[in-house]
């Protein structure tokens, strides 16, 4: 089984930058997107074999979140069932036989940290949200958790320490998760790559130059540790100042 994700940072935008052509050629199972910057209506997608689930924004051409899936979801929760936090569309929870499948886009706490305080409570609440899921079946969680986890994560640690996705804080938050009985599936594989990232600032050629961060993954549950397969970043697809991140689970 192949499960894809993809931050496109405005799906009408990817739209005009080869998304389809990528979309099917990827074939893939399940395909999560985040940033989709969109509000019901605004597209139509043909996308044969497919269902199309969508979680918009009550605020327009922001945050969001969608699952394109060859599978059928026993169930669908769109959000985390607290209107405070479920407001921007960043949560979308589909329910299969053998796990569940939980999209984020975890909220950025901004320049200036300005929105910190926010990012932690959140992340204590998605913490339990997720712990709660994982005591009936086993999670699978993919999107833009926006924390590069650790140094070897990011291309320069020292001068990020303090600028949002990099702070203490947040790392702190990343492991309490990881330590809840989650594992980062790309380090499973891959425990001491570097120079391997999923998102590149648009500003002095950064991507051509591979000063990235690593803040796209997939988390799955330790009890699927067994079941994975692969696991990968596909840093030379475009469309987006993030690329897609892949994972592989046995059927």
């Amino acid at each position: 089984m192949k499960l894809i994700s993809w931050n496109v940072n405005g799906l009408r935008a990817c739209l005009n930058k080869d998304f389809l052509e990528f979309f099917q050629e990827a074939d893939s199972d399940i395909f999560c997107l985040q940033e989709i910057k969109l509000q019901e209506g605004q597209i139509h997608l043909d996308l044969e074999g497919y269902q199309q689930y969508w979680n918009y924004a009550v605020k327009k051409g922001y945050s969001g979140t969608a699952v394109f899936t060859r599978l059928n979801p026993l169930s669908v929760q769109y959000g985390l069932g607290q209107a405070e936090h479920d407001r921007e569309g960043r949560v979308l929870n589909l329910e299969f036989d053998d796990f569940y499948l939980v999209n984020v886009y975890t909220p950025n706490s901004q320049r200036g940290l300005a929105r910190l305080e926010y990012r932690m409570e959140w992340e204590d609440v998605f913490r339990k949200y997720l712990k709660r899921l994982d005591q009936t079946k086993p999670v699978v969680i993919c999107g833009d958790l926006n924390v590069a986890h650790k140094e070897i994560d990011i291309k320069n640690p020292a001068s990020n320490r303090k600028n949002a996705g990099f702070t203490d804080e947040e790392r702190a938050k990343m492991t309490e998760l990881l330590n809840q009985g989650f594992i980062d599936s790309f380090r499973h594989f891959f425990p001491d790559k570097k120079d391997a990232y999923s998102w590149w600032s648009y500003f002095s050629n950064a991507r051509e130059r591979n000063v990235g961060w690593r803040i796209d993954y997939f988390l799955v549950s330790d009890r699927l540790k067994e079941s994975l397969t692969d696991a990968a970043i596909l840093s030379e697809i475009m469309g987006s100042d993030h690329c897609p991140v892949i994972l592989e689970l046995e059927a």
